[in-house]
């Protein structure tokens, strides 16, 4: 009886067990994120964003835009639309707390190495290391799957992506000088980038 009792307290003392991946504030509604973008936010897929370790502000943004029909996106806005009502700073904090997994899409070493001479024209905003600035509302671009990326550029460069966004006129005029080919480059190259 005495080492039953003792277990007990011991036990009891010892605090509660170490919490699961999903016992984070958020994570239950972030689930529904998941069927797209991986389980904790870690994309597989060559075209869907990876938003493990995202920065809540940017995270915040995206839905914003997104529920707001600012950044059109069909597939996105009923679920933006639900993260805002499910409570967008946990699922935001949640998401930034995951360490990201950077994209595991294969890469073309040749398309690196001309995306790499390419990207001097996109550290101007996103920084020498592509991690962006949180301060003029530039995000971290590295890791990303390639065929994000690019599917991104070619949105800006073609004013679909957040049109009429003031603050994303500079970009959109940059990629319109970009040839097309050169942006799989620049894709290939930040994605590469850790």
């Amino acid at each position: 009886m005495r080492l039953v009792l003792s277990l007990v307290v011991v036990v009891g003392l010892a605090g509660p067990a170490l919490a699961g991946p999903l016992d984070m504030a958020g994570a239950p509604q972030a689930l529904v994120c998941s069927a797209c973008h991986g389980f904790a936010g870690q994309s597989r897929s060559n075209t869907m964003p990876i938003i493990a370790g995202i920065a809540p502000w940017y995270f915040k943004k995206a839905i914003s835009d997104y529920a707001a029909g600012k950044r059109p996106s069909p597939e996105m806005e009923p679920y933006a639309k639900m993260v805002l009502q499910a409570g967008v700073d946990d699922i935001a904090a949640y998401f930034a707390a995951q360490a990201r997994t950077p994209s595991p899409v294969k890469l073309d070493p040749a398309a690196i190495e001309r995306g790499r001479a390419a990207a001097v024209q996109c550290t101007l905003c996103h920084g020498a290391s592509g991690k962006g600035d949180p301060s003029k509302g530039v995000p971290d671009v590295t890791g990303q799957p390639p065929g994000y990326l690019r599917t991104q550029m070619l949105l800006f460069k073609l004013d679909r992506r957040s049109p009429g966004d003031d603050q994303l006129k500079a970009v959109k005029v940059l990629m319109r000088t970009i040839p097309d080919e050169q942006i799989s480059d620049l894709a290939a190259y930040w994605s590469s980038v850790r």
